[in-house]
């Protein structure tokens, strides 16, 4: 009669819900990328966000200018050094986006009902009647009944500091706008965007290549987000330009997926792209908000099959200004790390945002409480790997339990210089989900040649008791490479 209770074993034991949560050095295997901006930008509040568990630092060149950005990033690595934390630098182009110039920086009151016009001539001074922005080619993209919206950051739905408006007419180079919400517009800049309108401007601006071929390079990024990909020969036109930079040909891109021409040649873009970042806050207004999330779990699953990371933005809005996310924000979060996603990344909340730390440590949690939830044997995969490639292979298939990819250095030359490969490779497997680099010691390179010996084990190992995802008496599976064999051990350790 005993039978069938184990087929009622429940998924999550009510008890696990009511204990308190755990910290651990693995806050969760999905990865958290922070914008880093004016709220979190110091070297105390970045030591204090890699702590919380950021491994990868966004720098969105939409906002702020190479210097400020060069400064944030001497402090990243400051604090890189202050915490012993590894941490991945993440460039994030500002791409085709429309803007509306107002000049005098004063507030720009609209009342609903009322018109506004959009006008291409930037020497005009904004006001509620006239918008001046930066793009000639409006009025041919757009016609009678055509959604845009404008605001100094995206319209998340209920603010009053961003507009939707009705393009009611089309004079010559000027659009007349009916406006929807009465809002008020703050600052020198804002952003326009037209729902499903095809808008032509190259995906890679003159501006943005200025500043990968000088900062990018200077600072050689491992992840360039393209901003508003929109065919595959977006990512190839990228690739091509960093191939010819040199230092960035190992540089991985990321797609940033942002409106219906994104979505409509996705398959092709993911074919070509190393990763792919749903930009939500966008697709929010491409997309009526309930087929959103239909695209989101279709993305990430794809992505997943792909064994390619994906990135899910706009988790939690109301951090910007606030302490707590909302309920719905944090079953968001949860429902993204189910779905299978690599890593969430937190733009305004970390960027502008109040509470940048508790931002990072709260989504953290909420990661860490969906992990806890799946029952392991074996408590870590150790893989040995020169090119991350064996490493990325393994977390492809989702293990319960996290993978510590120990990156062999190998040495190579250009004829020039001898350099160890190693740290590109160890960096960019920051934003995968579950995996966990260490980067070997170049000085012994005899045991690198042969990874089983016991030492370089030895200090993975270490790594991980250290870390606590390691105990006494554990299994540990240990993937490795033996010339062209791959080998598998199950070692289990002693007291």
């Amino acid at each position: 009669m005993h039978s069938n209770h184990l087929l009622l074993e429940e998924p999550i034991r009510m008890a696990s819900i009511l204990e308190p949560s755990k910290a651990s050095f693995f806050p969760a295997m999905t990865k958290i990328v922070g914008t880093l901006g004016p709220n979190s930008r110091s070297v105390e509040i970045i030591s204090h966000c890699l702590k919380a568990g950021m491994s990868v630092a966004r720098f969105d060149f939409s906002c702020g200018d190479a210097d400020s950005h060069r400064e944030t990033l001497e402090n990243l690595r400051t604090a890189i050094k202050i915490t012993k934390k590894l941490c991945a630098v993440m460039f994030d182009t500002v791409g085709p986006e429309l803007q509306v110039v107002n000049k005098s920086e004063k507030a720009i009151s609209l009342k609903a009902d009322a018109t506004v016009t959009l006008t291409p001539d930037k020497g005009g001074e904004a006001s509620s009647e006239v918008l001046p922005i930066n793009f000639a080619g409006l009025s041919k993209a757009v016609k009678k009944g055509d959604t845009i919206f404008i605001g100094q950051y995206l319209f998340t739905g209920s603010e009053t500091t961003s507009v939707w408006l009705e393009v009611d007419e089309v004079k010559d180079e000027d659009v007349v706008c009916v406006i929807k919400n009465s809002a008020t517009l703050t600052g020198s800049l804002f952003t326009l965007h037209a729902s499903q309108i095809h808008i032509d401007l190259p995906t890679l601006t003159d501006k943005d290549k200025e500043a990968i071929s000088s900062w990018g390079v200077q600072n050689k990024i491992d992840f360039l987000s393209l901003s508003s990909t929109r065919h595959a020969e977006d990512v190839r036109e990228a690739r091509n330009f960093l191939s010819k930079l040199g230092d960035l040909s190992q540089t991985q891109i990321f797609a940033k997926i942002e409106n219906v021409e994104g979505l409509t040649h996705f398959d092709e873009i993911l074919q070509e792209a190393d990763g792919i970042i749903l930009s939500r806050g966008n697709l929010g207004i491409d997309l009526p908000p309930e087929k959103v999330f239909l695209f989101q779990k279709a993305a990430v699953n794809k992505c997943n099959m792909a064994g390619k990371p994906a990135v899910v933005t706009r988790v939690v809005d109301s951090m910007t200004d606030n302490l707590r996310p909302t309920r719905a924000e944090a079953t968001d979060v949860a429902n993204a790390v189910l779905d299978g996603s690599d890593a969430i990344l937190l733009g305004a909340e970390t960027f502008r945002g109040l509470y940048p730390v508790e931002c990072i440590s709260i989504v953290g949690k909420i990661c860490a409480e969906v992990r806890a939830a799946i029952k392991v044997k074996a408590s870590v995969i150790i893989c040995f790997t020169s090119s991350g490639r064996a490493a990325r292979l393994i977390a492809k298939y989702r293990p319960t339990m996290p993978v510590l990819s120990v990156v062999i250095p190998r040495l190579k030359t250009n004829q020039l210089k001898w350099c160890f490969s190693g740290a590109f490779e160890a960096r960019q497997s920051l934003i995968v989900r579950g995996l966990f680099p260490m980067l070997a010691d170049p000085r012994h390179p005899a045991e690198h040649r042969n990874p089983t010996n016991e030492s370089v084990l030895k200090v993975a190992l270490d790594h991980g008791k250290s870390a606590g995802v390691i105990k006494s008496r554990d299994r540990v599976v240990v993937c490795q490479k033996v010339g062209d064999a791959s080998v598998v051990k199950i070692i289990e350790l002693e007291d």
